[in-house]
């Protein structure tokens, strides 16, 4: 297993740089990039630059339709900023590189160098710096991530609480009325999209037009820092209550029918009709031998499962609720075209798919020790 293991960490390698390089390539085709953006604001709000940081590396073709009216140097200072160009100046040079010195002159960095800076400065964990926040990559994506934290690790374990005996319990009793009733809830529930599920969430119990029993927005209360340990817990929890209910709707659904089908196809198996032959008690044959076949893929999904509404933060529930998550930052990033906060998390993200992914098989190794997958590998 070790020697699994470690081919599996050692593929991590050229899969993430695949990654990077194909997303990379798909951006120099994409119009308007942060330049573009800066030049936009520029010729709309006096005060744009006030949002302009230094640092990144990004991709971007540097043909900027519609800077009629701003000047070269401005232009050249922000290709220098935001990596698409370097400063270059002459030996004689004394003090620190600037383009306003007449020694020193600008130079375009290439589109494959700025992939090969960008991978380097990725391999040290440097991010750089948003280009429209001043903030780093890291700092902004720590700041947001207790709400991603909160609606993927909740969301989850609700949906397992819940959809593991549910599942179990319409298996056992399949084709009866309790199995008819509760799938057509369930297939209901999956119907629904999970935003229009928290507009009616708010509508009712958010002070719409019902009950005012939840908190409309935010994570927590502004007297948050000043209540007790069992006030924070009860005030996290009353504010989480319907955008978790909201995302874990469409897991909740599927998660249930895998487990019933999971259960169905384990039950109808010899071993199990052998069990109940030698006149083995039905929860005995139920959890002493069906429930550890029949969970394999459903408790070795829980990483993966757990990085998909992570990282799948709805940018919809997140504006419904007034929830600042990873969602939101990502579409802002998107629009904006911040490319270091774009390629920084889709950096991170890969990795911790890709070592989610190692999990999930040593998931199935701890629920059924008669996997072997480095001897499947030979």
């Amino acid at each position: 297993m070790a020697a699994y293991i470690l081919r599996r960490l050692l593929l991590i390698i050229p899969t993430l740089i695949g990654i990077m390089l194909v997303n990379f390539t798909l951006t120099q085709f994409v119009p308007g990039g942060p330049i573009e953006q800066v030049i936009a604001k520029v010729q709309g709000e006096g005060d744009a630059l006030r949002n302009i940081s230094g640092g990144g590396d990004a991709p971007q073709n540097t043909e900027y339709a519609g800077a009629r009216g701003i000047p070269p140097e401005l232009l050249d200072q922000l290709e220098v900023q935001m990596g698409f160009a370097r400063t270059i100046c002459d030996a004689n040079h004394q003090g620190e590189p600037s383009l306003k010195s007449p020694d020193c002159h600008k130079e375009k960095i290439g589109a494959a160098r700025r992939f090969l800076i960008m991978l380097g400065n990725y391999v040290r964990f440097d991010f750089g710096t948003s280009f429209f926040r001043s903030i780093s990559v890291i700092d902004l994506v720590v700041e947001k991530m207790p709400v991603s934290i909160t609606l993927g690790l909740w969301s989850t374990l609700i949906a397992y609480v819940i959809s593991i005996p549910l599942g179990i319990r319409k298996a056992v009793r399949a084709g009866s009325a309790f199995d008819t009733w509760t799938s057509g809830v369930i297939i209901i529930g999956y119907a629904i999209p999970a935003f229009l599920f928290a507009v009616l969430l708010m509508v009712l119990f958010a002070g719409g037009s019902y009950w005012q029993i939840f908190p409309l927005r935010g994570l927590t209360s502004d007297n948050f820092a000043n209540l007790s340990l069992w006030g924070k817990a009860t005030d996290y929890l009353w504010h989480i209550t319907l955008p978790v209910i909201a995302t874990s709707i469409s897991s909740f659904a599927t998660l249930t029918l895998l487990t019933k089908n999971s259960f169905l196809d384990e039950i109808n198996k010899q071993y199990v009709m052998t069990a109940r032959a030698k006149g083995l008690a039905e929860r005995k044959v139920l959890y002493g031998h069906v429930f550890r076949n029949a969970m394999l893929i459903v408790i070795a999904g829980f990483p993966a499962m757990f990085l998909g509404v992570f990282f799948g933060s709805s940018i919809l529930i997140e504006t419904i609720f007034s929830l600042d998550g990873l969602g939101r930052l990502g579409f802002e990033a998107a629009v904006q075209r911040d490319y270091p906060v774009i390629f920084g998390t889709l950096y991170v993200f890969g990795m911790l798919g890709l070592i989610v992914g190692i999990l999930s098989d040593l998931m199935y190794v701890l629920v059924d020790p008669r996997i072997d997958f480095e001897r499947r590998a030979g």
